[in-house]
């Protein structure tokens, strides 16, 4: 309840902030919405169905996309922890292609799978899996050799060392890699939306984008406040539950 009128009488200050700035000519009303042009586009976009439609279909291609990212990279990030072999060449290779900015995988995915739903969905996984990748791969080679050693000693050997020893205290910067991965799907994503238009479906980034060509800016500061919020409901409903199983198991938690 506090943190509820917090809120609002923080809205109502902003608003009559820049109620005041427009008055003066200071701010311009066409660059920067005011909160209510932004409500108003909110209520209007739900009403037609607009919106409620673009935040499904987004969230299909991010998670298809995420998910894939995950069961290729926590594999192979796994390899290239394992053989010296994979970490000198795919490590090499995802180091590389993490730098990579995630809007030059659009060209590459349209002169390879055209405008489809195939492109969106290569984009988000190749903007998610080298993360992932690189973080399994760390979390394994900075657990402490002492654990391996000890496991060794009570008799652990093979693959009972690495799902009951090594993956366990590697769990942290899993789940780090994870939640970068996940914003890096977001990113490869809205880069995918803006840039290619496909007849199966419109998401966020194209209504963003139609925004931007219409200077529609109530629009386009609506889609990037619903992009923020589903991002934080995402960090509260998939992260932070393995956040606080951990904080729980090594004792950390207040």
């Amino acid at each position: 309840m506090k943190r509820a009128l917090t809120a609002t009488l923080t809205f109502l200050v902003l608003l009559v902030i820049w109620q005041e700035l427009v008055h003066a000519g200071i701010w311009s009303r066409v660059l920067v919405p005011s909160p209510l042009d932004v409500g108003r586009y909110f209520v209007a976009a739900v009403k037609d169905g607009t919106l409620p439609t673009a935040v499904g279909v987004t969230m299909r291609r991010l998670l298809l996309g995420y998910f894939a990212g995950l069961v290729f990279g926590l594999p192979l990030g796994l390899l290239t922890a394992r053989f010296k072999f994979f970490h000198d060449t795919l490590g090499l290779l995802a180091l590389g292609m993490q730098t990579l900015p995630s809007v030059c995988w659009a060209p590459l995915a349209l002169l390879w799978f055209g405008q489809t739903e195939t492109a969106m969905f290569f984009i988000v996984v190749m903007g998610s899996l080298w993360s992932i990748l690189l973080a399994t791969d760390s979390g394994v080679r900075n657990v402490p050799p002492i654990y391996v050693r000890a496991a060794q000693t009570m008799g652990s050997r093979g693959l009972h060392t690495w799902l009951r020893v090594i993956l366990p205290a590697a769990l942290p910067f899993v789940v780090s890699g994870m939640k970068q991965g996940w914003a890096f799907a977001w990113r490869s994503l809205m880069a995918a939306e803006i840039y290619i238009t496909i007849l199966t479906g419109f998401g966020l980034g194209h209504l963003l984008h139609y925004g931007r060509e219409l200077q529609a800016m109530d629009a386009v500061v609506g889609i990037m406040l619903v992009i923020v919020v589903i991002g934080l409901v995402a960090d509260k409903i998939l992260f932070s539950p393995f956040e606080r199983f951990m904080h729980r198991r090594w004792g950390t938690g207040k």
